[in-house]
């Protein structure tokens, strides 16, 4: 089975980017590409960064009229991405029409609730109901829209992949056992996320970040 680690690359200098990749390579699947180095980095970032060989996650979350995202799908098409996010919240048209733009081959997931939120902050947003009742509905939206799948928190995977059972489902927000949470609220380490039933494992800081990146990487990759 091939690793499901993919590292979420957001770093904002280019050269160094490449180097950490070129260190941890092995120990991972893949890479993420999210906001902030597409708009760091762009088309250019984006070729250098696949040049090194793994697969590329663009992850840019598109949440728009479906027209609009639509074409933007049809745009990334010249990175050959194996993964690439839209926002569940922009409704199953916006879905629909973002998956038959989509490249042969790219996977389109939904992205249903930040792993930043918990219940108090959808409430805020004037959204009823526990998180696990919203990943649930917007999952559903999905499922319906013909998508390959979501992205969601280890807390909820298990329950959704019970209702989809060949659904891909993208996991961040994940700390290594004993690692801080940051800005996360609903995480899970690496290994419960697997067990629950998560197809890949997206992680940034806890590798980025460490004192030794490649021995950070290869602890998770032994855990799984």
């Amino acid at each position: 089975m091939s690793n499901p680690v993919y590292l979420a690359l957001d770093i904002p200098q280019l050269e160094p980017a490449k180097a950490l990749l070129t260190k941890v390579k092995s120990h991972i699947g893949g890479v993420k590409l999210g906001l902030e180095f597409f708009c760091a980095h762009g088309s250019h970032g984006v070729h250098e960064i696949a040049h090194l060989g793994l697969p590329i996650f663009l992850d840019l979350k598109f949440h728009d009229i479906p027209n609009t995202v639509a074409a933007a799908m049809q745009a990334i098409h010249v990175y050959q991405p194996a993964i690439v996010t839209v926002h569940a919240a922009g409704g199953r048209a916006m879905m629909e029409d973002a998956k038959a733009a989509a490249a042969a081959g790219t996977k389109v997931v939904a992205v249903t609730m930040l792993t930043s939120l918990d219940t108090n902050d959808l409430t805020a947003t004037g959204v009823y109901g526990s998180a696990e009742t919203q990943v649930m509905r917007l999952a559903e939206l999905a499922h319906a829209a013909g998508l390959d799948g979501i992205v969601c928190s280890g807390q909820e995977v298990g329950m959704v992949k019970k209702a989809w059972k060949d659904g891909y489902f993208v996991v961040p927000g994940l700390r290594p056992a004993g690692g801080g949470t940051g800005d996360q609220k609903r995480v899970v380490t690496p290994r419960q996320a697997r067990d629950n039933g998560a197809s890949v494992l997206v992680i940034g800081r806890p590798i980025s970040r460490a004192e030794d990146p490649v021995a950070a990487a290869r602890a998770i990759e032994a855990t799984l």
